[in-house]
């Protein structure tokens, strides 16, 4: 999800106080949730929902014009006052019933609960998401009790860089998984992150002044469309996998590269032009090496 807000829009239908987590503060807008699909290259926003909030305290704007069960826009505003997590699985249950093909749903910590794992297990889809520190459930990891869930998982505990003595800790419900393919999988998601940016940034996604809530769906899926279109254009032009029968015979995920041995590459190349442009580069490629954090440069030398 994200944050949409509407600062100067008091009388806009369904309007609410949500809160920021990067600002830390409550502003006034809505939450766009976003269900999206991705093949590891190519990133696809398929279903919304534009989420208001349920407690009249925080209730700004409008009431709904509709509450009519029998149409969609009647539905549609009352699934924005339902829980966050609720919503978020009605939308998956849309996409399996359209039959969109998926293996696995990332997602982060938000909406990390033991119920949503199980859930979408019953849905034919296995889960790959980092889970959120909570006095109210717990994991067992290794023999160990962890705060977080009491579901049977497979759970892999990367440390948090920059954090002495902190982990973050992601979780499947496919146990055959080995952790270095969980965090790679888990760093697709970030590619949901990358179409907010890029729909707020060039699609206006965020700068509607429309009033009203049908419409503001409206704005919203034509902005899903045009980020798909832009998606499908890039890659008419610079995917060598649409060419011919090498969509079929290379459809497999481009695979992940560790970011020491993509460091390692680097140098490696530069290294080798080195004579061609510069007589000094290898200077200034020892000095950035000494500049990295000494974890890094241990590796370094080890994957050299």
């Amino acid at each position: 999800d994200t944050l949409m807000a509407r600062s100067c829009s008091k009388k806009t239908e369904l309007l609410a106080k949500v809160y920021d987590h990067d600002k830390h503060e409550f502003l006034t807008g809505y939450r766009g949730l976003t269900v999206g699909w991705s093949d590891g290259n190519t990133f696809l926003p398929v279903n919304f929902a534009l989420m208001s909030n349920k407690k009249k305290e925080n209730m700004i704007g409008n009431q709904p014009v509709t509450a009519d069960q029998c149409s969609i826009a009647g539905r549609r505003r009352t699934q924005a006052q339902r829980p966050m997590n609720a919503v978020t699985v009605e939308l998956l249950k849309q996409a399996v019933a359209l039959g969109l093909p998926a293996e696995y749903v990332l997602f982060d910590s938000w909406f990390s609960l033991p119920k949503i794992f199980w859930q979408l297990k019953q849905l034919g889809l296995d889960s790959v998401g980092m889970l959120k520190q909570t006095k109210k459930v717990y994991y067992r990891y290794r023999a160990t009790a962890f705060m977080m869930s009491k579901a049977c998982m497979n759970v892999w505990l990367p440390p948090k860089r920059g954090s002495k003595g902190k982990y973050l800790v992601l979780a499947t419900m496919q146990y055959k998984l080995h952790p270095q393919e969980i965090i790679q999988l888990y760093g697709r998601r970030w590619q949901i992150e990358t179409y907010f940016k890029a729909a707020k940034q060039y699609l206006a996604l965020n700068k509607s002044q429309i009033q009203s809530y049908d419409g503001q769906c409206g704005y919203i899926a034509v902005t899903a469309l045009t980020y798909d279109l832009l998606a499908w254009q890039e890659r008419q032009s610079i995917d060598d996998r649409t060419l011919g029968d090498l969509l079929y015979l290379m459809n497999e995920a481009l695979p992940d590269l560790a970011f020491e041995e993509a460091l390692v590459y680097l140098l490696t190349a530069l290294k080798e032009v080195k004579a061609e442009i510069s007589a000094t580069v290898e200077q200034i490629l020892d000095n950035f090496i000494k500049l990295l954090p000494v974890f890094m440069q241990k590796q370094l030398l080890r994957t050299a």
